[in-house]
């Protein structure tokens, strides 16, 4: 007789700025329902929440962001003016490190890859070790908002660039199934406009700048009326163009590279800054994943798990061994 288990499961996560979110609804779904997540795979967004869940503090970090306000926002943005972005990122960083510590990635007890992009060598980067909150940070790096960051000599930034949902990084993990979370799933019907963000105190000329800012990446328009092109700034243009090369770049990487299962979340589920509607995209990844898995498998079951199992899984090509980090 077959011992019972747990299906075991490579966790991919996208990137996709707030929506990110609902990543951690996902995780509470999976645990909840008797799947033993051993990897993690994310990049951006992706990357923050599942190096937090493999460093063992979802709860907390959970209970941090569903407190976080559109103020608090503001004070989370330090502004570089430097150049090569408009957000230094060291606020925010250091603000997970208070919550969560310092971690290595060896020291994790999962397996867990940050994914970014060497921007000089115009490759994909795989970091498996180091400092969690430098790998972190080098894949948040989205372009033209965050500096770029260097790592090990290297500069990088958002893995969504060239990876949006990394699968291949699992292709050696040996689990039951591969889960992916894409964050550029087809846009819902019906949206809520945000409440206005609150006024920048008057004395604060940086605040000002960064509520602007803000302002810009914020999905406020009506879902049944054209957006016009002419009200359209600098800020729009950038992110409805890097949703379009990402959400283009998911669907073919998981049409190469098909997962078990792919969790979608729609791309118009919130802003990219939207961090104040945790609630609401934790309930959705929660509720999505549920719609996706619930009717699939039963994690206890040792047909679904051998059926599961038998899903042939793409290997490697040989040239993504080259994107490890060295």
């Amino acid at each position: 007789m077959a011992e019972n288990r747990k299906k075991t499961v490579s966790l991919v996560l996208g990137s996709g700025g707030a929506r990110g979110l609902a990543h951690i609804g996902v995780i509470h779904w999976l645990e909840e329902n008797g799947y033993d997540i051993r990897s993690i795979t994310g990049c951006s967004m992706g990357a923050l929440v599942g190096g937090i869940f493999a460093a063992g503090k979802l709860d907390e970090y959970e209970t941090w962001v569903r407190g976080v306000t559109r103020r608090d926002i503001l004070t989370l943005i330090d502004l570089s003016w430097g150049g090569g972005g408009l957000v230094k990122g060291d606020r925010i960083i250091h603000t997970m490190v208070d919550l969560v510590g310092e971690i290595a990635i060896e020291d994790l007890p999962i397996a867990y890859t940050a994914v970014a992009v060497d921007l000089k060598n115009e490759k994909e980067v795989w970091i498996q070790s180091g400092p969690l909150f430098d790998a972190i940070r080098a894949s948040i790096s989205l372009p033209l908002f965050f500096t770029p960051f260097r790592f090990k000599g290297v500069p990088l930034i958002d893995g969504g660039v060239l990876n949006p949902v990394p699968i291949a990084p699992t292709f050696g993990d040996g689990t039951d199934m591969t889960i992916a979370v894409n964050l550029d799933g087809p846009s819902k019907k019906e949206t809520t406009p945000p409440e206005p963000l609150p006024e920048a105190e008057p004395a604060s000329p940086f605040a000002e700048t960064i509520s602007r800012l803000i302002k810009k990446f914020r999905k406020s328009e009506e879902p049944d009326e054209p957006d016009d092109e002419e009200e359209w700034g600098m800020f729009d243009v950038a992110s409805m163009a890097f949703d379009a090369m990402q959400g283009t770049i998911a669907r073919l990487k998981l049409a190469a590279y098909p997962p078990t299962c792919v969790v979608e979340i729609p791309k118009n589920a919130c802003g990219l800054l939207e961090f104040d509607r945790a609630a609401e995209m934790i309930d959705l990844g929660y509720r999505s994943t549920q719609d996706r898995l619930s009717c699939l498998f039963d994690p206890d079951d040792t047909e679904d798990r051998q059926a599961a199992g038998s899903i042939e899984k793409v290997q490697s090509p040989a040239d993504q061994k080259e994107n490890h980090d060295e």
